[in-house]
């Protein structure tokens, strides 16, 4: 019994093309161009997870000179732009850390106090060291002590302040990137306490916890040490979230605080966000892709998207991060799993 054949034959892959067809592709590619057209089959976008940043560290021990040394430099009256920016190895020039987050270290001398101003995108400050200054957000006067988590919404005005005895430095995290992405970048300079915002916004962003006490947050590390094992990843770990929402405190960034206990050795880890620390307490390691660092106090490590890491702790360490895990969360986009492939 014969059976049919059909006329139409199967169309070749892109590969095995003979270089006539390449030819022929190539040519009808010019020829669409002037059309601001591309083919899709010569698309180069990355179709994985993760992203081009790097893993780095940064050690506070090197950084806190040159913050000094920039405090000799930018007098009292720039002292708002007195901010070394740390920078992903890969993303140079563009003064972010991840693709999506801006992490900056900033410093205010005695007297001083940073003009008042106001931006589009939101800001979260964590004080490294130094006491006695504070942050006015839409009028409340908010006081930064080391281990403090202070929130700054995004267009809301405010300013800084150094009524100690000595240099106060603080971690910066925005999320820049995002303003940037959507052409939504607006900035504003103040006079004096800044202009005043219409009052319904005002009354809005005073109804929001604006200080998480560093204090409090670590007790509630111990109430949750206290009621079980740690993580396997990442040990005694607690999200921030306003009291009176239940939400993050930024539509854009969750931030973290987790213990380490002594002799944590965890197991390795990864998700979508690319995640920025600040050591607050103690001394470990991490381990991120193939690279390994030590930390100590103050040290600033950053994990890129999709990127193993593992962290470790000789004695109890205290850690706290940021990353753009909020907006993931809401866009639908966040993933996590272990070395084991569980998610």
């Amino acid at each position: 019994m014969k059976t049919k054949t059909s006329s139409r034959k199967r169309a070749a892959a892109p590969d095995e093309k003979s270089a006539t067809g390449k030819a022929a592709l190539a040519k009808f590619s010019r020829a669409i161009a002037p059309f601001n057209l591309m083919p899709l089959w010569e698309r180069r976008m990355r179709m994985h997870p993760g992203s081009a940043c790097v893993p780095a560290l940064w050690r506070y021990a090197e950084l806190r000179p040159l913050l000094m040394r920039s405090a000799e430099l930018i007098n009292k009256s720039e002292a708002e732009r007195r901010v070394l920016v740390l920078e992903n190895p890969s993303l140079r020039g563009t003064t972010f850390i991840t693709h999506t987050l801006y992490c900056g270290l900033q410093v205010i001398l005695p007297e001083e106090v940073a003009p008042s101003h106001r931006h589009s995108p939101a800001a979260l400050r964590f004080i490294v060291e130094g006491e006695g200054a504070y942050t006015v957000v839409e009028g409340s006067r908010i006081p930064m002590r080391p281990g403090d988590f202070v929130v700054t919404p995004g267009w809301s005005w405010h300013d800084h302040g150094n009524l100690g005895p000595g240099p106060v430095v603080w971690m910066d995290g925005l999320d820049t990137p995002f303003a940037q992405f959507f052409g939504a970048m607006f900035r504003e300079d103040g006079a004096g306490g800044g202009a005043p915002a219409p009052r319904g916004r005002r009354d809005l962003v005073r109804a929001r916890l604006l200080a998480y006490p560093y204090e409090r947050a670590r007790e509630g590390l111990e109430t949750l040490s206290r009621n079980g094992p740690p993580h396997p990843a990442l040990g005694y770990r607690r999200r921030y979230s306003d009291p009176g929402t239940g939400r993050d405190p930024f539509p854009t960034m969750a931030v973290f605080l987790q213990r380490l206990p002594a002799g944590f050795t965890g197991r390795r880890h990864r998700s979508t966000d690319g995640a920025i620390f600040n050591v607050v307490e103690g001394r470990g390691s991490v381990v991120i892709g193939e690279a390994r660092w030590d930390f100590a106090p103050h040290d600033v490590f950053v994990v890129p998207s999709w990127e193993f890491y593992q962290l470790n702790a000789g004695a109890d360490c205290v850690l706290f991060s940021y990353s753009d895990r909020a907006a993931q969360e809401a866009l639908g986009f966040w993933r996590e799993e272990d070395d084991s492939g569980k998610r």
